[in-house]
């Protein structure tokens, strides 16, 4: 009766690095190293690399390597003892495998100055250990264990796949926290949190893609039938991310220069919005400028971060910018055409930040839209109405449009309050009341001193209107709404009427062009005088 050993977490792990990584470590090495390339081919049992044949004057390096793998194929499939020796052929080291030829050893096969006799003790160690190892992995015990520890890695890989995100999101968190705050203090500038945010999805990705790849390997490379999948796999992958795919003058990129590339660029808008922020909240808002200089200046700041810092690094990336001419001249005719409103809308940017019709913190109205101006961008503007409503607005508007700017270099605005009252009205009381009125709300300013002007006699009523002066023009329908509210409680309160609109009908007596019958002119007649008994009353 056999025992079987519990293996410890030690042995677990020291077969982990003998099964998994130094055989994945050495196939790498061999793939992407060009060393005798060309001048030798492998020999491996199942997909794991034992050494390397040359080519001698009958047979090229993929024959002999061909006709070897085969044999050696078939004594793994035999489950015979292995015996492994050397014996003296035709002057020249042989290897025998079970008593059956296999190869022999020709300087061409050698490496590092060694001998052919030296080369074949070397091999025939290794291969004694490898096919003995080949035969003990297709057993039902080692299957059962390998498909057991499989199904723990699949879980393992997915317990990290789950974990990576957690982590990823709890670090994005942490570095939003430390970043500089925005002049709005509620989130970081859009172009650099939109950088960080695609820089941390593309790490993550990466660190996931990572997992499972590695975890296909290692699942494939645990059982012999499928360990030449992982020998392929692996070697597809590294041909993938090393071969060149782009051309550009005489230098050639592949994908993992782009990844860096692309990585290296998303980090560099990131730092040149932190920049950005920091200059705005630790050095601007010092300086004594006001919202709008100081915007412009992080704004121009942050392009010049951008362009600067992304020339200096496609050149130490290896790209000749004198290469791109094509693609800019390219690139000029497609925004001429494809992305004028783009184009468009990006000068109106740049007008407006220097030029400065509009600034940061201003009340204006574009059309029927109106709102205070809390960012100026490269592309569009961003208002907030008095309604708490962001509404993004093109730059070219602002350009082409009429634009109202209730706080163009002074912010002190007019309103006007119309105001109509009943004739018979004492006017002398109605402009007490509406001073009054004036007098007791706030957001008003008392100099300029608030005017009343009679300005005519209308259908209904006199007409008045009320000039207030204010310096905060954004609350101005709050203004107007609080001056109404007062005006009718004072009106109320000292007997002034508000009129409303009436016409009178006067019916001539004597005969229609149409014939009425007696009953109804008489009622006619009564519903006359019955009016204009009422209308004595009320100018009573």
């Amino acid at each position: 009766m056999t025992r079987k050993r519990i293996r410890q977490p030690s042995n677990l792990l020291r077969s982990w690095i003998t099964k998994f990584l130094i055989p994945a470590l050495v196939s790498l090495l061999l793939i992407v190293a060009p060393a005798l390339a060309t001048e030798q081919s492998p020999v491996s049992i199942d997909g794991r690399l034992v050494f390397q044949v040359g080519k001698t004057e009958q047979f090229t390096a993929r024959e002999r390597a061909d006709w070897i793998n085969l044999r050696l194929r078939q004594i793994v499939l035999s489950q015979e003892p292995v015996e492994v020796v050397i014996q003296e052929r035709n002057q020249s080291p042989t290897i025998i495998v079970n008593q059956q030829y296999l190869l022999t050893v020709t300087q061409a096969d050698t490496v590092n100055n060694n001998t052919p006799q030296e080369q074949a003790e070397a091999w025939i160690m290794q291969l004694d250990k490898v096919l003995q190892q080949a035969q003990k992995e297709r057993s039902t015990y080692f299957i059962r264990n390998a498909l057991l520890l499989s199904a723990g890695v699949l879980i393992v890989a997915f317990a990290c796949h789950k974990l990576l995100g957690w982590l990823w999101k709890r670090f994005r968190q942490e570095v939003m926290q430390r970043l500089p705050p925005s002049p709005d203090e509620v989130e970081i500038d859009f172009s650099s949190s939109t950088a960080l945010n695609l820089l941390f999805n593309f790490t993550l990705l990466a660190a996931r893609m990572w997992v499972w790849v590695s975890v296909i390997l290692y699942i494939t490379n645990l059982l012999p039938f499928s360990r030449i999948w992982s020998y392929r796999l692996a070697n597809q992958l590294i041909q993938t991310l090393t071969s060149p795919i782009l051309t550009l003058g005489q230098s050639q990129y592949s994908v993992v220069y782009l990844l860096v590339l692309i990585v290296m660029l998303l980090g560099l808008m990131i730092l040149a919005g932190a920049a950005t922020n920091l200059l705005r909240t630790r050095i601007l808002q010092f300086t004594g400028i006001d919202r709008g200089a100081q915007e412009a200046v992080a704004v121009i700041t942050k392009y010049t971060i951008i362009i600067v810092g992304a020339i200096v690094l496609l050149q130490v990336w290896g790209l000749d910018l004198s290469s791109l001419t094509i693609l800019a001249s390219a690139l000029g005719v497609g925004i001429g055409f494809g992305f004028q409103d783009i184009a468009k809308n990006f000068g109106s940017g740049v007008i407006l930040l220097f030029e400065r019709p509009i600034q940061i913190g201003d009340f204006v109205q574009v059309g029927e839209i109106e709102g205070t101006v809390e960012r100026i961008g490269g592309r569009s503007t961003l208002l907030r109405t008095v309604d708490q409503i962001s509404i993004i607005v093109p730059n070219s508007r602002f350009l082409e449009d009429k634009v109202i700017n209730w706080s163009y270099k002074n912010p002190v605005s007019r309103l006007r309050i119309p105001v109509g009252v009943a004739y018979g009205s004492d006017i002398s009381v109605v402009k007490k009341a509406l001073l009054e009125a004036v007098q007791e709300q706030t957001g008003i300013l008392l100099v300029p001193t608030p005017t009343i002007f009679f300005i005519g006699f209308g259908d209904n009523s006199l007409n008045f209107v009320l000039l207030v002066w204010t310096a905060k023009p954004s609350e101005q329908y709050l203004i107007k709404s609080n001056l109404y509210f007062r005006i009718e409680e004072l009106f109320r309160k000292y007997h002034i009427h508000i009129p409303f609109p009436q016409r009178d009908l006067h019916v001539r007596s004597g005969n229609l062009p149409l014939g009425l019958s007696p009953e109804l002119e008489a009622t006619l007649r009564e519903l006359s005088q019955n009016n204009s008994n009422s209308k004595k009353d009320n100018n009573i």
